[in-house]
């Protein structure tokens, strides 16, 4: 019997998984292994959300294989020694998994493959599982990836999409091989209180709810912070329960300018990937550096806790922040507000920032997560590297009634329109009525900081 194993990583799904299938066409029987990985742990990669919403998807996707017939084994460990356990149990040639962009994916590819070769076993890496453009795929003339977006998506929207691969009707797997019990959302704590749940079921749920009643206003709606918009499949492309092939497919299919907008947001997607696979080190290195001299986090730690909670004075930054301690999400023109109130109004290192969210967020991923937060520190690849967003601006220009400030900072409830953007204005008693701090910090004392730490004045 010719046995493969199936290595799911941060592709929990059954629909459109090229390694799934490249395994059954090639073998009598798989073995789909989902490995918990110590160095993932050790490294500070974990969170309580994203453990949730992994075991939502790992048990999903248990129930998907069993339905066809099989089942998921799980172990937890080294990566590559487990998979080298299983594979010897299992008496497997081969194993199949997707090509992650991070230094640790490439490392992790190269030790297994280095591990399996030398017991005359095979390791295939399957490129456009996780991203729907592999990294490296288009290139500039004179260099291994692009800095700069828009000449990256005008290659990227030139390339076709392979074709979407249905779900398997049958899993035949090879029985006998230990397998450790699932984890469970039930047995963790510290959770965000509004967390969505994960799994496959849910992402095709909500990418048919979004096709159907979301994606055709996206492009005047996206940045519509009290509307919540968004399609909110960021947590299912970060864990893999929905192909980003098939999403562009299907976007496309749909068509009209907010299909387009959405496609051009994939699109950026792929683009940090392939900046983090050609420049690994801007996981936590500047990318382009401007020789900041950020404020330490012990002389800044009174606005750091102050953003982190929630409690900055100014009510958009703390609604957004508010959001993401709740749900373990946050919306992205918040995401935009908050990281540049951090970094160019109190001018703290854009890795506390992207830390911070590391912990809470369910899709946080270290490609889009740090190099976002890199482009709007201005050490990453945006063009205008020294841009301030002006938060009271912002929330008047996103939140114009304030319907979004007051859903997450219910103390201003009673203030009415966009007057709930500035409650500072308020005087004597009825300034007393709120209890909301002050502002941390003046907007212009923090923009002439930035200003002459870039040496702009």
């Amino acid at each position: 019997m010719n046995v493969s194993v199936v290595l799911f990583t941060s592709d929990l799904r059954l629909h459109d998984h090229p390694p799934l299938r490249a395994a059954l066409d090639g073998s009598s029987a798989v073995v789909p292994l989902f490995v918990r990985d110590q160095a993932v742990d050790a490294a500070g990669f974990t969170a309580p959300n994203r453990l949730a919403f992994l075991a939502d998807c790992l048990r999903d996707l248990d129930a998907g294989l069993r339905e066809r017939g099989g089942h998921l084994v799980f172990r937890s460990g080294d990566v590559v020694d487990q998979v080298c356990r299983v594979v010897t149990e299992a008496d497997a040639d081969d194993v199949h998994m997707a090509a992650g962009a991070s230094a640790y994916a490439h490392r992790r590819e190269e030790r297994l493959r280095t591990a399996l070769e030398s017991e005359g076993r095979r390791l295939h890496v399957h490129d456009t599982v996780i991203t729907a453009v592999a990294p490296g795929a288009v290139t500039p003339a004179a260099s291994d990836h692009f800095a700069v977006f828009t000449p990256y998506f005008r290659h990227w929207a030139r390339q076709q999409p392979r074709n979407v691969l249905g779900a398997p009707r049958a899993v035949p797997v090879q029985e006998g091989i230990g397998s450790e019990a699932l984890p469970r959302r039930e047995d963790l704590s510290g959770l965000s209180e509004g967390l969505a749940a994960g799994g496959e079921t849910e992402g095709r749920k909500r990418l048919t709810a979004w096709l159907r009643g979301g994606i055709g206003s996206y492009e005047d709606r996206h940045d519509d912070l009290p509307g919540d918009a968004t399609s909110r499949l960021s947590p299912h492309l970060h864990f893999g329960t929905l192909s980003p092939v098939e999403l562009v497919h299907r976007a496309r299919k749909a068509g009209g300018p907010g299909a387009e907008a959405f496609v051009r947001q994939l699109a950026w997607r792929d683009f940090h990937h392939q900046v983090l696979a050609a420049r690994p080190d801007a996981a936590t290195a500047d990318y382009r550096t401007r020789r900041d001299l950020w404020r330490s986090e012990t002389s800044a730690a009174r606005e750091i806790d102050a953003w982190k909670e929630g409690r900055t004075g100014y009510p958009v930054v703390d609604a957004a922040m508010r959001q993401l301690r709740y749900e373990g999400w946050m919306h992205n023109r918040g995401r935009l507000l908050t990281a540049s109130f951090l970094t160019k109004t109190l001018y703290v290192d854009w890795r506390v920032g992207a830390r911070h969210f590391l912990e809470l967020l369910v899709d946080g991923d270290i490609a889009n997560n740090q190099l976002n937060w890199q482009w709007v520190a201005g050490t990453g690849t945006d063009s205008r590297p020294n841009r301030v967003l002006n938060p009271v601006l912002q929330g008047k220009r996103y939140d114009p009634d304030g319907t979004y400030v007051r859903r997450w900072v219910p103390e201003l409830e009673g203030l009415a329109g966009a007057a709930v953007h500035e409650p500072w204005k308020l005087k004597g008693v009825e300034r007393a009525a709120y209890d909301y701090p002050g502002p941390i910090v003046e907007l212009a004392d923090g923009l002439a900081r930035f200003r002459h730490a870039r040496g702009r004045a």
